[in-house]
């Protein structure tokens, strides 16, 4: 905690710092910073022939990897109250930063090996959707939340141009959430580093980064019954909890629990390539300043990656009622549960690129070889196990982006493993769609099919009183999607057809188990928002229904309905966006979740019926800065709190505050 307050000094100086800053300085008016009132513009064109900047208005914007699309930051308020981390449909179990879980179903990814724990990716920076910025001024964000019960998420970005062609990016975020029931701290820390780099002239170009993701979780097994959640019991730390222990961690501000879960993850990649093709130098009216533009016709592209995963599970107080489902042991009182599952892995890539068409509107080709190497490893106090695998496979992509108006963009992706355990696993995805209106409306059509293995800590658990391997078949997923979104009638629409055979889960004992069978899930959803004058009412509703039998937990409707006032005051001024929002979803049996192995897993005992939530929020901007004060959790005022799996619920009718600040040099 000395940590955490410590952070938290350094912020608010840092904060307070950037507004005397700022008062000086004075940030562009409007959407200067790159609003949806500015279009985006290549600043690393920007610059005169010896190599200075242009004097203009500031520009930030922001690509992904492998795509030419810019976007610019979001600066809307619309939905500025929802929690960042669980849009659209996922689930927390209670608390921020605790494992979350997607209702709307969608599948993990395990292509190739893996070490299968993926309950904290919705906090994580990925390396795949990391931003690589350009802009012509220094440009910062800070976030701050701060909620009931000490509940914090703060963070920070700075991104700058060392030079007009070479950007770096950094970001660092805390989340610390004590909790409302006993014995359920979450502590995250998620850190990114990006930059892009291209030559003067065009030919090579680089993307690295690094990213850093941590997460924290103390168990307490869910509380023992849900008729605690009551009156009598109004403050949720007096609700008993099936892992507790009175005379453990009383050390500090916040009890902590005997049982707790543990994962770090750590990734840096560095992709690089080199292009030929027609350069020209293009002139202003003048002949004063010059830029150059590169027409691509061939390349070479490498990429590396290196990567490392880390589970650790620990129970410093077990009880052999706890564990009897799984083994039998009395324990003595300096006994331990312990086990760490490690992972690390390099990846070396290399592709051919071709390129076809003009610039504005080509088509890019690539087809390559890939080697990598995989270890995993398990330590559990007595003993260690390794385990390594060296893979061989070919890979091969096609892109067309939608550049222009108007355009066809399609893409297709293909990996196919050669050797290896992995020898078999294969990849193929590929969309098409057509853009309409200036970028304001678009149709896409995908099909997406994958062939997998069981992840390791499916076939392998050990610790020193228990050991748990299992031997799977190959998984097999294969979705069909449709997307539709008009800007003009603020309306989107989507599809999803899953069809999976072999699928690989945690069964009703908590243990991995296969369903041989083959089942479909079909997904169909979508949003419509109504205005009038000042009024804004959104509307979002999914409906999925998969094969009876099937051994998924998920709802069959879930909607959400915001009606809010929006508008303009004190003569533009200030923007703000007040109202209410009202979620729900239909009865249906849900996951339950193992902090025995930190994963959700299937049953079919337990029936969940909610009541609405509501919330109440109030969000404003002015200039760069954005707020929001949001009363959550209302129905807990006329009820008990919403159930989210079995034993776990949500947090008590509570405040929450955050803003984010966009400060620009």
């Amino acid at each position: 905690m000395k940590r955490v307050s410590r952070f938290y000094l350094l912020l608010c100086t840092g904060l307070l710092c950037s507004i005397a800053y700022q008062a000086a300085a004075q940030t562009p008016q409007g959407n200067g910073f790159g609003g949806p009132g500015q279009p985006p513009r290549d600043t690393s064109m920007n610059k005169t022939n010896d190599g200075k900047w242009r004097n203009e208005s500031s520009r930030t914007s922001y690509r992904r990897l492998n795509s030419d699309a810019e976007r610019v930051p979001d600066t809307s308020i619309h939905t500025f109250h929802r929690r960042p981390f669980l849009q659209p449909w996922y689930r927390d179990l209670g608390n921020p930063g605790t494992p979350a879980q997607n209702l709307l179903f969608t599948t993990e990814p395990r292509l190739g090996p893996t070490l299968g724990y993926h309950v904290f990716d919705a906090y994580a920076f990925l390396i795949d959707s990391l931003p690589f910025y350009n802009t012509n001024r220094p440009y910062s964000q800070f976030m701050y939340q701060l909620g009931s019960k000490l509940e914090q998420v703060a963070g920070i970005m700075h991104t700058q141009n060392v030079k007009p062609n070479w950007n770096i990016a950094a970001a660092y975020r805390k989340i610390n959430a004590p909790g409302f029931y006993q014995q359920q701290r979450s502590s995250n820390d998620n850190a990114y580093l990006s930059t892009h780099y291209q030559s003067k002239n065009l030919h090579y170009e680089l993307f690295g980064g690094v990213v850093y993701n941590k997460a924290q979780q103390d168990e307490n097994g869910g509380i023992v019954s849900d008729t605690f959640l009551t009156q009598n019991y109004n403050d949720r730390q007096t609700v008993p909890v099936r892992f507790q222990d009175a005379a453990f961690g009383n050390g500090g501000t916040v009890k902590r629990s005997p049982v707790v879960n543990t994962f770090r993850e750590a990734t840096i990649f560095l992709q690089h390539s080199y292009t030929l093709g027609k350069i020209d130098t293009l002139y202003n009216e003048d002949s004063t300043k010059y830029s150059y533009q590169l027409t691509p016709r061939f390349g070479i592209s490498h990429r590396f990656e290196y990567g490392g995963e880390k589970h650790i599970y620990k129970d410093k107080r077990p009880d052999s009622l706890r564990y009897n489902d799984f083994f039998q042991h009395r324990f003595a009182s300096t006994d331990s549960v312990f086990s760490i599952q490690k992972w690390y892995h390099i990846d070396n890539r290399l592709m051919l690129n071709g390129f076809i068409g003009k610039r504005e509107n080509q088509l890019q080709f690539s087809a390559g070889i890939g080697n990598r190497y995989d270890r995993f490893s398990t330590e559990f106090i007595v003993d260690k196990l390794k385990y390594s695998v060296l893979s061989n496979y070919l890979a091969g992509s096609l892109r067309k982006e939608a550049l222009k108006p108007g355009a066809w963009f399609y893409n297709a992706n293909a990996i196919f493993y050669l050797t290896g355990d992995a020898a078999g696993n294969s990849l193929v995805d590929a969309n098409l769609g057509k853009t309409f209106g200036d970028n304001k409306a678009n149709i896409s059509i995908g099909i997406r099919q994958e062939i997998n293995n069981a992840p390791y800590n499916y076939t392998s658990y050990y610790n020193q009183f228990d050991t748990i391997t299992y031997s799977f078949n190959k998984e097999s997923i294969t979705q069909v999607h449709a997307t539709l979104y008009s800007e003009r009638f603020k309306f989107s629409a989507g599809f999803r057809n899953y069809l999976i055979s072999n699928y690989i889960y945690l069964n009703q004992l908590q243990m991995p188990a296969q369903y041989a069978g083959a089942f479909n899930i079909t997904q169909v959803w979508g949003r419509k928002l109504f205005v009038w004058r000042s009024l804004a009412f959104d509307n979002e509703i999914v409906f999925q229904q998969p094969t009876a039998g099937a051994p998924v937990n998920i709802p069959t409707l879930m909607g959400r309905h915001q009606l809010s006032l929006e508008r303009y005051i004190f003569k533009h001024a200030l923007k703000i966006a007040t109202g209410a929002e009202v979620r729900y979803h239909t009865p249906y049996n849900p996951a339950g979740y193992s902090p025995f192995f930190n994963r959700y897993y299937y049953q079919d005992t337990y029936n969940l019926s909610n009541n609405p939530e509501g919330a109440v929020f109030f969000n404003f901007k002015v200039r760069s800065f954005r707020a929001t004060i949001m009363a959550d959790q209302v129905q807990q005022l006329f009820g008990r709190n919403t159930i989210v799996a079995p034993g776990y619920a949500t947090q008590n009718f509570m405040i929450r505050f955050c803003f984010n600040w966009a400060l620009i040099n």
